[in-house]
């Protein structure tokens, strides 16, 4: 019996590429989506169809999941994947953008939510995982927005798994720690304070918070995707929550602290503390 998944957001280097090459490889019928279908080269397996999605528009997500239905006659995988970054003080970032990025990493799983579940629950099975991140449960100085739409996700997942129970899907969502991609050189050239930021002497230490989760070794994306793989296709159903990738684990620690203690030590560490730095390598 095949297994059809319906990966958004797989330009390459990033972590949803590397999902598709891994369900691929589990012998799934894997739709790798994007914005730009040139952004789609270089899959290894033939099994792996391109398709241009844009996840912000509801007729271009209805579109590609009949597209798929038409050619499959079933999708039996949704991962929710695109996503985009922010890293910039809070009351710096335009309404514009803070708007995109929301359509983008919340409004978005809940067009494809609404194209897929009525599909998936006349079939009575199906999953659907949300790509959420560690920072959806504790927010760090300068990633504010980027935060906040990941806790929006996380809420939204939550519910989705109530709520899909009566149609026997699957609601996963996946909360990755640091794991190795191309998302922040992505980001890099995008990153500048307004000449009037109240934050002008802290750009060392926002640029430094873009490019922490890149170092010391992050969680190469190949092992990420496997992992989530074999997970989500295991026989006895995958997990409610999965939480991958490099400090994650220390993720879970900071959830049993006090609130207020890990906010002023992230402030430390993060802002204030990344400023100081900065200055003494200069």
């Amino acid at each position: 019996m095949k297994t059809v998944v319906l990966i958004t957001g797989c330009s390459k280097g990033g972590i949803g590429f590397a999902l598709c090459e891994a369900f691929a490889s589990k012998g799934c019928v894997v739709y790798a989506t994007a914005r730009r279908l040139e952004s789609l080269e270089g899959f290894s397996q033939p099994n792996i169809h391109r398709l241009t999605l844009d996840v912000t528009d509801e007729q271009s997500v209805k579109t590609v999941v009949k597209t798929i239905i038409d050619q499959e006659g079933q999708i039996d995988v949704l991962v929710n994947n695109a996503g985009l970054g922010n890293t910039s003080p809070l009351i710096d970032v335009e309404m514009d953008e803070i708007m995109r990025i929301f359509d983008t990493n919340v409004f978005a799983t809940i067009r494809t939510a609404k194209a897929v579940i009525p599909h998936m629950a006349a079939r009575k099975r199906g999953t659907i995982v949300n790509v959420g991140s560690v920072a959806g449960h504790i927010p760090v100085p300068w990633s504010g927005v980027y935060s906040a739409t990941k806790a929006a996700l996380h809420s939204l997942t939550d519910t989705l798994y109530m709520e899909c129970k009566p149609f026997r899907i699957h609601v996963v969502l996946l909360a990755p720690g640091a794991v190795r991609s191309n998302m922040i050189a992505n980001q890099a050239p995008r990153v500048r304070l307004p000449p009037d930021s109240l934050y002008g002497d802290y750009f060392d230490a926002v640029l430094r918070r873009l490019t922490m989760g890149q170092a010391n070794d992050p969680l190469p994306a190949d092992v990420f995707a496997r992992t989530t793989v074999d997970a989500v296709l295991r026989a006895g159903g995958p997990p409610r929550y999965m939480r991958l990738g490099k400090t994650s684990r220390l993720y879970w620690v900071y959830e049993w602290l006090p609130r207020g203690w890990v906010l002023d030590w992230f402030w430390k560490w993060v802002g204030e503390g990344s400023r100081k730095a900065s200055r003494k390598m200069k």
